[in-house]
């Protein structure tokens, strides 16, 4: 998400920070930078225009220039303009009406309508304890009204019984009297898509929105579109009144241009993204989120967020007691390969934290990535209990029969065997070091065991605004509590975070994060 971009103007940004002293003519050369970025990055040249003036005024003041740190402070100003241009405040979905809430779901065909229709159900029915039925309004697309109730089967979400020969508008009225009958709290209304705007299409979404009056009006949109998606909105928008609007496939080589542009140019809030194809791959808009991401700032607060979704805190809290102890079988590597899985990878753990854009290319370049870290798992399940608990039982004929059924190799296996050595190494330092660094790491995620570095209040405790002023804190080199116990695992030689991201423990050193010795990180001392 936003890859392309944010490199460009982390780039340009930086080049500011190391001039010290700034002119006005350096500022416009920055900001003329900035404008070509934004412009291949597919942002409405409108928007363009708007975002840089607004830099540029209040950037070239002297107060800006003539302060001790210029740099910093300009990067603060495109910050703001940036989540300004974003939409400021995130908005959630709104559901406060009598029930059952009628949440209308329109866009083109392709854009994912049905799909996101299905996840916002699973999220309302997860997150928010809601009882939510769906509809399926395509009487056209082949097919349309089954995908709809298999994706309902998939997570637990009642659809609408098919009625062959009603229309759009009898499908829409059954829906809502359905919902009041049944007790339901939303009624999700899947209409039809077309290839390109018509007026056909049009007037059947106008129709079905006077005959339900939705609560919601939520635009599927493809990000891969750039400015034709800012097309559809406007068109949409004229039509039928959006009231927020759903981006899909955020996770693909998105430049990033349609969500900058629909924002400004529509007036509506992007309440969701499609960040995969799992029916969970769902997130909220977060605007001050998105802007500290594009400009290499990291995202720690929905990083603390995706942990606790994602983390058993039962089975943490066991894992957190043995490492205490010093004790870090292949078991306990094998859950912590899982729970970054889980959390997105490396790359997109690694992506929310600041200061880790360097690092993250670096890892990009070394070839170590989630592929790695599946095979490693597949090594761990075809071994017996007694090998992953015992790892010094692995002798070469067992490491053969590991690697044949785990289609791996036994230089692999010897791989994993070392990068296993040294994550022990460091639990076994980290649980002897003086003030508990193992449970001041692991507390972050409520794993208890040694609370928190001094000052640092519990995530799960917090409120918006303490989660806030901690994201402000770490992006200032406040330490990396957000570490799965064991650390990173599988990073290669050079691929360091920035000094001050991880705590220094006695015994680890060399280039590398911490516990990863010989070929993933530096000699262990």
């Amino acid at each position: 998400m936003f890859g392309t971009l944010s490199d460009r103007l982390s780039g340009i940004l930086s080049g500011l920070t190391r001039r010290g002293a700034l002119t006005e003519e350096d500022v416009n050369a920055a900001l003329r930078e900035v404008r070509r970025a934004l412009l291949e990055a597919d942002v409405a040249l409108e928007v363009v225009r708007s975002f840089t003036d607004k830099v540029r005024e209040r950037a070239v003041g002297a107060e800006v220039l003539k302060s001790i740190t210029p740099g910093q402070q300009v990067i603060k100003i495109v910050n703001d303009v940036l989540i300004d241009t974003l939409g400021g405040e995130g908005e959630a979905i709104s559901l406060a009406s009598v029930p059952p809430v009628p949440i209308l779901m329109v866009g083109l065909q392709g854009s994912g309508k049905t799909t996101s229709t299905a996840k916002i159900a699973k999220r309302l029915t997860d997150r928010d304890k809601k009882k939510v039925l769906m509809a399926s309004l395509d009487t056209r697309r082949p097919a349309a009204m089954e995908q709809l109730a298999i994706l309902g089967q998939q997570v637990g979400v009642q659809t609408l019984p098919i009625v062959a020969g009603q229309s759009a508008v009898q499908i829409a009225r059954r829906a809502i009297e359905a919902g009041r009958l049944g007790g339901y709290d939303v009624v999700m209304l899947d209409t039809a898509g077309r290839v390109t705007l018509d007026e056909a299409l049009m007037a059947e979404v106008a129709e079905v929105k006077a005959a339900t009056d939705p609560h919601e009006v939520l635009l599927v949109a493809d990000a891969l579109t750039g400015q034709d998606a800012v097309n559809t909105a406007r068109a949409f928008d004229g039509r039928v009144g959006l009231t927020g609007i759903v981006l899909t496939r955020m996770d693909g080589d998105s430049r990033g241009g349609a969500a900058l542009s629909m924002r400004a140019v529509t007036g509506k809030p992007i309440k969701l993204v499609g960040t995969g194809e799992k029916t969970d791959a769902l997130e909220e808009f977060h605007p001050s989120r998105v802007a500290n991401r594009i400009l290499g700032m990291g995202d720690i607060v929905s990083l603390v967020e995706k942990a606790a979704l994602t983390i058993d805190a039962e089975q943490a809290q066991a894992t957190a007691q043995r490492m205490a102890k010093g004790q870090f079988d292949l078991s306990d590597m094998r859950a912590q390969l899982q729970q970054m899985e889980k959390m997105g990878g490396i790359g997109g753990v690694m992506g929310m934290l600041p200061g880790m854009k360097q690092a993250q290319a670096q890892l990009a370049s070394s070839g170590v990535g989630d592929k790695m870290f599946k095979r490693m798992i597949a090594a761990i399940d075809s071994m017996t209990p007694a090998e992953r608990k015992n790892p010094d039982l692995l002798k070469n004929s067992r490491k053969k029969r590991i690697a044949a059924g785990s289609g791996t190799s036994a230089e692999q296996i010897n791989k994993l065997l070392k990068m296993h050595r040294g994550m022990a190494d460091m639990m076994k330092t980290m649980s002897k070091q003086k003030g508990g660094m193992l449970g001041k790491l692991g507390s972050m995620f409520g794993l208890g065991g040694g609370g928190l570095p001094p000052g640092m209040p519990d995530p799960s405790k917090m409120d918006p605004a303490q989660l806030e002023a901690l994201q402000k804190q770490l992006g200032a080199g406040g330490g990396l509590p957000s570490l799965p116990p064991g650390g990173f695992p599988g990073l290669p030689k050079g691929v360091t975070p920035p000094a001050g991201m991880m705590p220094k423990l006695p015994g680890l050193g060399g280039g590398g994060l911490p516990g990863l010795g010989g070929p993933f990180g530096g000699k262990k001392k």
